[in-house]
Parts: structure tokens; C-alpha cells; sequence
């Protein structure tokens, strides 16, 4: 009888393997399904709260960054669920029968970031473009004029929330990644993108402004989404995001091809 090889495990094995291990988690439906709440029905609920009050801005951008104001909150749920796409088969073992497989590590690490980046950029077009549609709806309801995608800086403001979101998720995978533990992977992500610019929004000036270079303000800036008082301009504020995210897989790239398990 002749054996039979299996050959060499390809990536396109790595990302459906990854793929079938998250879809089988109920945890990650459920943070999904808490992002479309937030990125949606916050953005819904703030341009009715503004469309209602009558000396509220009605400039298309701040317009536009009202309907899109969930993701301060969709940032930390997508963050916490890159993390838990990492650190979850640490916490369980699983990783050992993963680099077991794959004996060359780094291919499971750009399955994750594969299978992530292919969930979450269509996800948060689909809400972030939602979250503006019904927003304008809102401000028709109130008889105020709504603004269109074609107005100045909204089209960037819309499609700037879904590549934020996705290239800060990413950071966050490559942080799981670094650190490989779920609750203090979680505690850095959640430092670095909802508290730590908000406790220097609080500092003295000269401290406060350097909270636009944050990782968080940096691309959040892109979604006019940045708490702090003298942002970044858009797409440099992004490209620096991008920047930190570049390292951070790097970084996460080398401590998996070089540690064990």
C-alpha cells in the first residue's frame, strides 16, 4: 500500500483553518453584533439628539461626524476582538496544536490578519454607511437639511470610519500577538484607544496636545472621531496609524517566529 502525502500547508489552508476556529466561537458573533449596535444606533441616536436642537452645527462634516460618533465606542469592541482572535488559543492550548500544524508560524499570524481585515472592513463599510443614512433620515424627520455624500470631507468621513476601524483593529491583533494574554492585551488596547487620550484631553495644554499623535487620534482623525484638541490632519493622522500598526506586526511577526508557545 503506498502512503499518501499531504504536502506542504499552503496559507489559503492557514486562512480557512482560522476562518473555521473563529466562526465556531459564539464570542465573536456576539462583539460583532455589539459593534452594529454601537457604530449604528449611537450614530442614529446622536443626529436625532442634534437634528432636535436648534443651534446644533449643520455643516455637512460635523454632520457626518455625529452619524459616525459609535465608533469611539466600535474601536474598543473590534480591538477586544482581535485580541480574543489571538489570545483565546493561548488561554486554551489550542496555539500548540496550531504551530504544531503549521511549523512555520508566521503564516498563522497572517491567516488571522487575513481572516480579521476580511470580516471587519466590509462590516464596518456596511454600518458606517448605514449609520449615515439613517442619520440623514433623523434630520429630514426634523425638517433640517440633510447632507449627501458628495458634500465636502463626508465621503472621508465616512469611509475614513471603516478604515480606521479595521487598520486599529489590526494594531490590536498584532498586540494579542505581543503579549498573549486576553485580559492584559485587552487592558493595553483599551489604555491606548479609550482611555489614554481621554485622561490627556484632561492634562494641561502643552500635555494634552501631544494626545494627537496617539495611535487612536492619529487615525482617528481620518473619521474626524479624534479626542483631542488639535488633531492631526486626516490622511496624515492615518498614515501614522498606519505606521504604528507596521510596527506592531513586525514586532508581533518576530516574537512568534522566535519564542515557543
Amino acid at each position: 500500500m503506498t502512503a499518501v502525502s499531504a504536502g506542504p500547508v499552503t496559507q489559503t489552508q492557514v486562512v480557512r483553518s482560522e476562518w473555521t476556529k473563529f466562526r465556531s466561537l459564539r464570542s465573536s458573533w456576539w462583539t460583532v453584533a455589539i459593534t452594529v449596535l454601537l457604530t449604528v444606533g449611537l450614530g442614529v441616536i446622536v443626529s436625532f439628539a442634534a437634528a432636535s436642537e436648534k443651534g446644533s452645527s449643520s455643516l455637512p462634516a460635523d454632520v457626518a461626524a455625529r452619524s459616525e460618533i459609535g465608533t469611539i465606542f466600535a474601536q474598543l469592541t473590534l480591538g477586544v476582538l482581535a485580541v480574543l482572535l489571538v489570545c483565546g488559543e493561548y488561554g486554551t492550548g489550542m496555539i500548540r496544536a496550531s504551530m504544531a500544524v503549521v511549523p512555520r508560524r508566521l503564516p498563522v499570524l497572517w491567516g488571522k490578519i487575513a481572516v480579521y481585515v476580511g470580516l471587519v472592513l466590509p462590516l464596518t463599510i456596511a454600518t458606517s454607511f448605514a449609520a449615515f443614512l439613517l442619520g440623514q433620515l433623523a434630520w429630514r424627520a426634523k425638517d433640517r437639511n440633510a447632507v449627501s455624500l458628495a458634500d465636502p470631507d463626508v465621503l472621508r468621513i465616512v469611509s475614513g470610519t471603516a478604515l480606521y476601524l479595521t487598520v486599529a483593529g489590526v494594531f490590536a491583533l498584532a498586540v494579542g500577538t505581543i503579549i498573549r494574554n486576553t485580559a492584559a492585551g485587552i487592558t493595553v488596547v483599551a489604555g491606548l484607544f479609550f482611555i489614554l487620550p481621554t485622561v490627556l484631553q484632561a492634562m494641561p495644554a502643552r500635555i494634552a496636545d501631544a494626545g494627537r499623535f496617539l495611535p487612536s487620534n492619529a487615525g482617528g482623525a481620518l473619521a474626524d472621531q479624534a479626542i483631542t484638541a488639535h488633531p492631526l490632519a486626516p490622511w496624515p493622522g492615518f498614515v501614522l496609524l498606519c505606521g504604528y500598526t507596521a510596527v506592531a506586526v513586525a514586532v508581533a511577526a518576530r516574537r512568534l517566529g522566535q519564542t515557543d508557545v
